[in-house]
């Protein structure tokens, strides 16, 4: 599949036309879906909506939406109005949404088409997508392997070539370490930069929405589009929030070495040494820098986003919407609609966050993971007046096999490099750094740049420079 400017560059010259690449991407969806799984549902009716496209180019040519006709595939926790938003959740399984999620809407003004909602871990949660409660997602470069999670179907619609970009939500990682086992580039916006309206939540202060693409111009181009203040959304934040630090032809990179000594992948290591010495070939300069803070990160996000989970996940109850399950009282109907309607990993986390918001023991662990957060933000704060951006792995392994992390503890340590990003809403920008092999199969693995809250504009700059016009 053609990048995003390739497409667009294709449509006003006449050599093809939107109808022909949404076809295209029926016919891959038809022969590859039913064993990739990467798609719950595919839209063929928007088939309709590429002809209309396909027309405008042939009058209007460049004066277009910066989007027009391009195909896009769309996590299924992000509300399109008129089609179902399932979470990949037995609860949610015929919910069809009311109204369009502040993303969508933007989608659309910049003349996106929808193929279909990608599949998901259950409410967003897991790195895997073994935990939709609609099947296993594959990843197409190893079907043996997991495409990694929570957007594990939007990064393998990419990766399968259906699209040239889907959209994903990253609550911890989960569109950063999707990329980084599929090959493609994620990025996690500041908190704030994008509006969570619409977005079935998981963890309110923690969600973003944000692009997974094959350049980093194109996911620049996506997070121009759905980004901005949105009245919806109080969280939302103004351009006058934006730090705007000049642009420069070489940057000081932090390392945390003692962050990266211990449970990484021998491999990944190496690949990662090998990207830093081509930073230190480019005239850029290497630091090694200490976060002590940042490294606890793991443990408080274990923490304070069951807490939010188990509070965005209370009004599923069957007496609203969704999934309701008879029972003799209100009681039973509640009990039976959950026990029913929710997997075990969201089951694992409501109990989790329901014992640490509890009377006795909300200041022994959610208050104190709060304060490990505000100390982050500050270690954060002091560490960029040294360097301009952190670098570390984006993974500690590269995919792995489906059925192989059964341990819930070994899994939750698949995110120790992304979820510190999402506890202190920094921007982060994740693209490959190079492959290892397992079984004869070269698998990518990923590199993520930190830079501070805002600093969104700068991560672009230098991603596209490191990766989109490298040799």
């Amino acid at each position: 599949m053609s990048t995003i400017a390739e497409l667009r560059r294709q449509f006003i010259a006449g050599e093809r036309t939107p109808l022909e690449v949404f076809d295209e991407a029926l016919a891959i969806i038809k022969e590859k879906n039913a064993d990739i799984n990467a798609f719950l549902e595919v839209y063929e009716d928007a088939r309709s909506e590429a002809e209309v496209a396909t027309k405008r180019y042939q009058t209007e040519k460049e004066n277009t939406p910066p989007l027009l006709g391009i195909p896009l595939a769309i996590k299924n926790n992000i509300l399109i109005k008129g089609r179902k938003a399932t979470a990949a959740s037995k609860i949610l399984e015929n919910y069809t949404a009311t109204y369009d999620s502040t993303v969508i809407a933007r989608l659309k003004m910049a003349g996106a088409i929808f193929v279909g909602a990608t599949n998901m871990d259950e409410f967003a949660m897991g790195g895997s997508t073994e935990n939709s409660a609609f099947g296993v997602t594959k990843n197409p470069l190893d079907t043996k392997r997991v495409p990694g999670g929570s957007s594990g179907g939007s990064a393998a619609a990419v990766a399968m070539g259906v699209v040239p970009a889907a959209m994903g939500t990253d609550t911890g990682g989960s569109i950063r370490q999707p990329a980084s086992f599929c090959g493609l580039v994620g990025f996690k916006p500041t908190y704030g930069a994008v509006s969570r309206f619409g977005l079935i939540a998981m963890g309110s202060s923690l969600d973003q929405a944000g692009p997974l693409t094959n350049t980093v111009a194109d996911a620049e181009l996506l997070h121009g589009v759905i980004s901005g203040v949105d009245s919806h959304d109080a969280t939302t934040i103004t351009e006058d929030t934006y730090v705007s630090r000049p642009l420069k032809e070489t940057y000081t990179f932090g390392i945390p070495r003692k962050f990266l000594a211990d449970g990484i992948d021998p491999d990944v290591l190496e690949t990662f040494n090998a990207h830093v010495d081509s930073l230190k070939a480019q005239g850029h300069t290497i630091v090694d820098i200490d976060l002590p803070i940042f490294e606890k990160g793991l443990a408080a996000y274990y923490i304070v986003m069951p807490a939010e989970v188990s509070s965005n996940l209370a009004r599923f109850d069957g007496m609203r919407y969704g999934l309701s399950v008879e029972g003799d009282t209100l009681l039973d109907v509640y009990q039976k609609t959950r026990a029913q309607g929710f997997g075990k990993e969201v089951k694992r986390r409501i109990l989790l966050g329901t014992y640490v918001l509890s009377s006795g023991y909300y200041d022994a662990y959610y208050g104190k993971a709060e304060l490990v957060r505000t100390k982050m933000r500050a270690e954060l704060t002091e560490t960029f007046k040294q360097v301009d951006f952190i670098v570390i792995p984006t993974a500690p392994t590269p995919a792995f096999k489906i059925g192989e992390q059964e341990d819930p503890l070994a899994m939750y340590r698949q995110d120790i490099f992304t979820v510190p990003v999402n506890l202190t809403g920094v921007p982060t920008l994740a693209f490959p750094m190079g492959t290892v092999t397992r079984e004869g199969v070269s698998l990518p693995v990923g590199v993520q740049y930190i830079a501070p809250h805002g600093e969104d504009a700068r991560l672009f700059s230098i991603g596209k420079k490191v990766y989109d016009e490298r040799p």
